[in-house]
């Protein structure tokens, strides 16, 4: 089903339409077909069971970001593939409560997440979003917060008199016809990256929320530059000015995991901080956090590790010790193999090997080629192992020392 702008939202914004979204359960592509055939049946309009499916399809996908406060909620699938993870907005929230912010304008607010973070932190909202239909969608989902009000305008012609605090979440991604695709230049984005400065310029507590792969040399000098991963994935490098950025900070990776959230910062810039020893392959080798590679602390990392990197230029640590970090996975050292594919081939046999988990960094090698080279059948026999048969389930990190690619075979811990 493909997503929906004005067409697929309108007919749900009665009281027909909310109830019959309501009444939907969890949304099943198998029994997608005979339910549009049942509803349509029961005599709701063509239209009116296109849009209930969409948003229930939605619905089911945004749970992953939302949790429960999706079934309660409309988007569209754009917004939902930008939107905020809910335990994420509430940390952006947080900051401007503890800055003592009063009212914040959530320019751009898209489907309202970090609005509805910020209004049930008691603050006032003004959200403004410049698309129409992504509007409607914010008001249905912000209806609950008598505080937060949703302005349908430009954010960059919004009069912001008698506000204290702004909270941006730029377009990064165009949409067409066939899609949307993601835009790379900060200037590009919709309000640009220069928007952002001049409020901030303008003595406002500004907090922007910018794609993870931002260069380093396009992060203003005056802000905090905060990367988040959650679940191991890198949702986003938030950049704070003024009053919510914290004294003493420039940079820093926030973890949230299932273990709950660790942070790692540092005062230094990104040409600045320690520097760690370089050594061979031995003990534990650890995999840092995404977040931790982007904010430039995989140093701060191997120096709280007692370890060492493989290469100055890769975010491999090892270390002799296992420890307990949120900022890194931890992989016992079982043997160190000098890459080449045929003796690889070779120990794959001898090894007994049918499930083969390749990982890589500083090397051009594609892991699902090697593997189709590496293993009898071309692929992994996940579905087929077994006790019985006796295969295996091998990890091979694929890395390089100095002008050297090599092999490491590890035990997840």
């Amino acid at each position: 089903m493909a997503d929906a702008p004005q067409d697929q939202i309108a007919p749900l914004l009665n009281p027909e339409g909310w109830e019959l979204l309501a009444s939907l359960g969890p949304y099943r592509e198998d029994e997608a077909f005979r339910l549009n055939a049942s509803l349509r049946k029961a005599g709701h309009s063509p239209e009116l069971v296109s849009a209930v499916l969409t948003q229930s399809r939605l619905r089911t996908k945004a749970e992953a970001k939302f949790g429960e406060f999706a079934r309660q909620m409309i988007f569209t699938q754009a917004g939902l593939e930008q939107a905020t993870r809910l335990t994420v907005a509430a940390r952006h929230a947080q900051r401007f409560a503890e800055a003592g912010v009063q009212h914040v304008a959530d320019l751009g607010c898209g489907l309202g997440a970090d609005a509805m973070a910020l209004a049930s932190l008691d603050l006032r909202v003004t959200a403004v979003e410049r698309d129409e239909t992504t509007a409607a969608c914010a008001t249905m989902n912000l209806i609950p917060f008598r505080n937060a009000t949703v302005v349908h305008a430009d954010a960059t012609a919004v009069d912001l008199d008698g506000m204290d605090g702004v909270w941006l979440d730029p377009a990064r991604r165009t949409t067409s016809t066939s899609g949307t695709k993601r835009i790379w230049d900060p200037e590009d984005f919709s309000p640009p990256l220069s928007f952002v400065e001049s409020l901030a310029a303008a003595g406002l507590a500004v907090g922007v929320k910018m794609g993870p792969g931002m260069p380093h040399d396009s992060v203003p000098g005056d802000c905090e530059a905060q990367w988040v991963s959650v679940g191991g994935d890198v949702t986003e490098v938030a950049l704070w000015f003024n009053a919510v950025r914290r004294p003493g900070i420039r940079r820093a990776a926030l973890v949230l995991g299932p273990a709950g959230a660790a942070e790692l910062t540092s005062s230094e810039d990104f040409d600045g901080g320690p520097v760690a020893p370089v050594g061979p392959v031995e003990g534990y080798l650890y995999e840092p956090d995404g977040a931790v590679i982007r904010a430039g602390l995989v140093a701060d990392v191997a120096l709280q590790l007692g370890g060492h990197l493989v290469d100055e230029h890769i975010a491999y640590i090892c270390a002799p010790d296992l420890h307990d970090t949120p900022f890194a996975r931890a992989y016992k050292v079982l043997e160190v193999m000098p890459y080449n594919v045929k003796a690889l081939k070779a120990w794959v046999k001898d090894q007994g090997i049918g499930v083969l988990d390749i990982k890589k960094r500083g090397t051009s090698v594609t892991p699902e080629e090697l593997r189709k080279q590496l293993l009898p059948t071309g692929k992994n026999t996940a579905g087929k192992t077994s006790a019985k048969s006796g295969k295996k389930t091998a990890t091979l990190v694929l890395t390089r020392i100095g002008e050297e690619r090599v092999a490491v075979a590890v035990e997840p811990v």
